[in-house]
């Protein structure tokens, strides 16, 4: 009785974990498309989202209301399975990384020792919606967006994973945990590093469709790309989805490179948010402040300039570990 007992503790300790983490995720993601849009109007020299609630902050309830009660439609002659498929895709795929992220020692919902082979998987998984959402759309401009999404993020994801190696050739780990305590240890990833930080930044900012890397949804072009027929519940899955995005790569970012909840004078948690919201409003700020340029130059950047750096940076790393 007292093993079954203590089983099922453990089992709730887990799903209280998993709970906390999903609405903490959920909440924040909604709270970030607000923030944006006030750091742009900032920008921008206008005043932004402010009449709903105190300074306009009530104002993503407002835009929940209005999504769920959206008619929510299939177009016709689309291929209903991959079109109502496309969003769950979206939704889940980097929002399941976050159980290997170590927010704090003790707040981790699984210590996988192939932590980050297994966020590679869930990113390559994750161009699957952008495909299955152009296809089953039956539109043209859907299409050429999936194209252009497909062939973004599969250029980029080589960079963002060679980026990587760097950092598993020192730690001699692709446990997220151990590369923490790793940086304890030592020093912090970004300084032996940075030469694989930079792509891996900027093939995180194309992982998410960011600006200056919103090739596939640009409004001018192809007036809205690949979700351009999605209303209602799906098109806000797409929508929480790509916050959802910003939050796990910028927690990536904190782990792998900036030693995780790593800090002095607070606790562990407080450091963990405090260096994911900077990478959070660095996201914006590009966005902000940054042209979209063509697409072939977005395509010749990744492979003539992300590329080179990258190897560099692995044979350096390489050589670094070999003679040290």
């Amino acid at each position: 009785m007292i093993f079954f007992s203590l089983f099922n503790s453990i089992k709730l300790f887990y799903v209280l974990q998993i709970l906390f983490i999903l609405l903490l995720l959920l909440i924040s993601s909604a709270f970030l498309s607000f923030i944006e849009r006030r750091i742009l109007a900032l920008f921008q020299n206008r005043y932004g989202p402010n009449r709903v609630g105190l300074f306009g902050c009530l104002q993503v309830l407002a835009d929940m209301i209005k999504i769920i009660f959206k008619e929510d439609w299939n177009p016709n002659f689309s291929n209903k399975l991959l079109f109502n498929l496309a969003p769950i895709l979206a939704f889940n795929t980097l929002l399941s990384v976050f159980a290997i992220l170590p927010i704090t020692p003790y707040i981790i919902i699984s210590n996988l020792n192939i932590g980050i082979l297994f966020f590679f998987m869930m990113a390559s998984i994750s161009v699957y919606s952008i495909l299955f959402a152009g296809l089953a759309s039956n539109n043209k401009y859907a299409l050429l967006g999936a194209i252009r999404g497909v062939a973004q993020i599969i250029s980029y994801e080589i960079f963002l994973g060679l980026s990587l190696m760097g950092i598993v050739c020192q730690t001699e780990s692709f446990n997220l945990l151990d590369i923490i305590y790793y940086q304890y240890k030592h020093y912090w990833n970004i300084i032996p590093q940075f030469f694989g930080f930079i792509p891996f930044l900027i093939a995180s900012i194309a992982l998410c469709h960011r600006h200056p890397f919103d090739q596939p949804e640009t409004e001018q072009e192809l007036i809205d790309g690949y979700h351009i027929e999605y209303s209602g519940m799906k098109f806000g899955l797409f929508f929480i989805g790509e916050y959802i995005n910003i939050i796990v790569l910028s927690s990536l970012i904190v782990i792998l490179f900036f030693g995780g909840w790593l800090g002095p004078f607070f606790t562990p948690i407080i450091w963990f948010l405090i260096k994911t919201i900077i990478f959070i409003i660095l996201f914006f700020l590009i966005r902000a402040s940054l042209p979209r340029p063509r697409y072939d130059k977005v395509i010749y950047f990744g492979w003539f300039i992300c590329l080179p750096l990258t190897l560099i940076n692995l044979i350096l790393t390489a050589c670094l570990t070999k003679f040290k």
